[in-house]
């Protein structure tokens, strides 16, 4: 075995080329690492070795990925899904285990480690399922909404199986129901607490430490925070990922959400790789090869009993059977619980080892498949139920309307946080067009269902600027405060169209030079610009008359403000980081099938204490914008609200009640 730096080394390169590759083929970033580990792994060229170390690293990753995506629930929204959560979760393992049960004990395996193996078969990958359909876009789609409920189940039902296999494995010939118990009290606790400190104790500690301004600090703290609640659930004997999950909801009420989920990202893709690499490491091809017709069998046996299993209990829970199939398919591949359990049986031999083994490897190889799978769920369900495809998609319809504007003329903003969104209001106020770029998927997503024409991708990606109509843009604004990425999208855009004007945001002119020699039309230093915005008013106070006081403002300009520049700074100042942002936001709630909203107008919703504003009703795919309160919600509305997080947090408590 090589030494761990240059394993380290491999995995690297590895990933930096194989990423780069399926990024150029237009697949899904994970199958590169599935198939990083399967090459570098135990069973083939054997330079990584799967250690103790490697596996724990992995499982943070996902514990990361969950307290990222809590960052996008909320409290009221998670009570709202209780049913589902308890209800349909509760039917899809229960089912799903009985079956694949009743099948191994025909099989010959004895009653308690079958109900373990049916157990293990019921498992998906929760890791994989919500990486995927994050990137896809579709975890807040019905069948997103209906697996992610699953999962959170199977997180709960893996505690009881898991203390029935190591009863089995220890000799213990009767399940032992106290220590069942006990774990679940422990593990209901645990959850207990996680809620309590996200309820009282995080807001305020996080208050403190952004104030301190110190980013190193705020990044000490996020991980602490997202560690520690993994570390609480794990000890109860639930999962990593359920306790990082419970306290990313807590602080997704905050005004520090966006601030946390940019720290925690760079940790919880690098460690979601290694989660990937560890999956593609289980696969071993020379068993593979051995069993080959017995895999296939289990694989093709396993993957659709699964998904008809899924569908059938996800239909009373929808008004649509493509959407039930739809959740079937998605929850149908395996899962790493799934795989924990079934090691325990082989390695106390509680299970045939030439049933075992293939289970194992089935079970694998379905995760390894998740991403051509899920990759084509909608097109598989509409094949089964021999539906066509309707004219166009919601998404379509968004996207043929963003291409229409960029063959017209138009303003391309480059970031649409809050002051790229700013400069889209008043453009859209004063009749012109836009078509903006972000990389954050939560707020595209938000944007995209209040009716904005938002793109995601990299601004710098020179061909997604030739997608948003850059060679027909009137302007290109550049939003973004770090300079560094501001000069990247610079020269991208000087590249393809060197004469278009770009406008370019920055803190002070202490990178002037280096954004002009990029291309930059002009530079607008914001700190500069606020104090000049102070001395207009004050002079027009001071009855300067408004023709000096304009001439005053353009002299300064046209001396790139040196005259502001002559500050006294204090010895002990630090400088100021992004870390306590404004606290309004924007947010998109989609009315839930059997809420009490529908069928009540607005006027009614604001009299239950809701005090954000509404900003719009979006219906059908067309955007109501300052509805009136006369406005009657249906199923399946989407309503854009803005306010403080206590104002969104009732907003959606009561539109979301049942």
């Amino acid at each position: 075995m090589i030494a761990p730096l240059s394993q380290v080394l491999l995995l690297l390169a590895g990933s930096v080329l194989l990423v780069t590759l399926a990024r150029r083929l237009a697949l899904p970033t994970t199958l590169a690492y599935l198939a990083l580990g399967l090459m570098l792994g135990p069973h083939a060229l054997g330079v990584v070795s799967d250690s103790n170390t490697t596996r724990l690293l992995a499982e943070l990753g996902v514990a990361f990925l969950l307290f990222t995506l809590g960052l996008e629930f909320s409290l009221p929204r998670m009570l709202a899904m209780r049913g589902e959560v308890f209800g349909l979760g509760a039917l899809q393992v229960g089912t799903t285990g009985a079956l694949c049960a009743f099948i191994a004990h025909a099989l010959g395996v004895e009653w308690l480690p079958a109900i373990v193996l049916g157990g293990a078969v019921s498992m998906s990958s929760t890791a994989i399922l919500l990486h995927q359909l994050t990137e896809r876009a579709e975890l807040n789609r019905t069948h997103g909404r209906l697996a992610f409920s699953m999962l959170l189940f199977q997180d709960l039902a893996f505690v009881p199986f898991l203390a029935l296999a190591a009863a089995l494995a220890e000799g213990a010939d009767h399940f032992n129901l106290g220590e069942s118990l006990f774990a679940m009290v422990g593990g209901v606790l645990s959850i207990g607490a996680v809620l309590a400190a996200g309820r009282w104790l995080l807001r305020p500690l996080f208050h403190e430490i952004a104030h301190s301004r110190l980013r190193e600090l705020f990044t000490l703290t996020v991980l602490l925070v997202a560690l520690a609640s993994a570390w609480v659930s794990h000890v109860a004997g639930l999962s990593f990922a359920l306790g990082a999950f419970l306290s990313g909801m807590m602080l997704a009420e905050t005004e520090y959400r966006h601030q946390i989920e940019a720290v925690i990202r760079p940790f919880r893709d690098i460690l979601l790789g290694l989660f990937f690499i560890s999956v593609g490491m289980l696969l071993d091809l020379k068993l593979l090869v051995h069993e080959l017709p017995l895999v296939s069998l289990l694989l093709v046996t396993m993957v659709p009993l699964k998904a008809a299993i899924a569908a059938v209990v996800a239909r009373p829970f929808t008004n649509s059977r493509f959407k039930a199939l739809r959740t079937g398919i998605v929850i149908s591949i395996g899962g790493e619980f799934g795989v924990a359990l079934c090691t325990i049986l082989l390695e106390a031999g509680l299970v045939p080892e030439r049933l075992g083994q293939p289970l194992l490897i089935a079970i694998v190889l379905s995760m390894m498949l998740s991403p051509v799978i899920l990759n084509n769920n909608k097109r598989v369900a509409r094949l089964l139920l021999r539906e066509h495809a309707p004219g166009l998609t919601a998404v379509q319809r968004e996207d043929a309307a963003t291409g229409g504007i960029a063959r017209r003329e138009h303003v391309i903003l480059c970031g649409f946080g809050r002051v790229g969104q700013n400069v889209a209001r008043v453009l859209e106020s004063q009749g012109f067009e836009y078509i903006a770029l972000d990389l954050d998927p939560a707020r595209i997503r938000a944007a995209r269902q209040a009716g904005d024409p938002v793109m995601y991708g990299d601004s710098a990606d020179e061909e997604l600027l030739a997608k948003a109509g850059l060679s027909a843009a009137s302007a290109v604004v550049i939003s973004f405060s770090d300079p560094a990425t501001s000069v990247g999208i610079l020269r991208s855009v000087r590249r393809l169209r060197p004469e278009v004007p770009v406008l370019v945001r920055t803190a002070d002119d202490a990178r002037l030079k280096e954004l002009q020699d990029a291309g930059a039309t002009d530079v607008v230093p914001e700190t500069f610009e606020a104090s000049l915005m102070l001395v207009s008013h004050v002079l027009m106070l001071l009855h300067v008359p408004v023709p000096r006081v304009l001439r005053t403002l353009g002299e300064i300009r046209s001396s790139r403000y040196a005259v502001l520049r002559n500050i006294v700074r204090r010895d002990d100042a630090h400088p100021l980081e992004e870390l306590s942002g404004p606290r309004e936001a924007l947010r998109s709630v989609v009315v839930p099938p059997g809420a009490w909203a529908v069928g009540r107008t607005l006027g009614e919703v604001r009299e239950r204490g809701v005090e954000a504003t509404f900003t719009g009703v979006r219906r059908l795919g067309i955007l109501g914008r300052e509805p009136a309160p006369e406005t009657v919600l249906h199923e399946g509305d989407i309503v854009v609200i803005y306010g403080q997080p206590e104002e969104l947090e009732r907003a959606e408590s009561v539109l979301l009640a049942g």
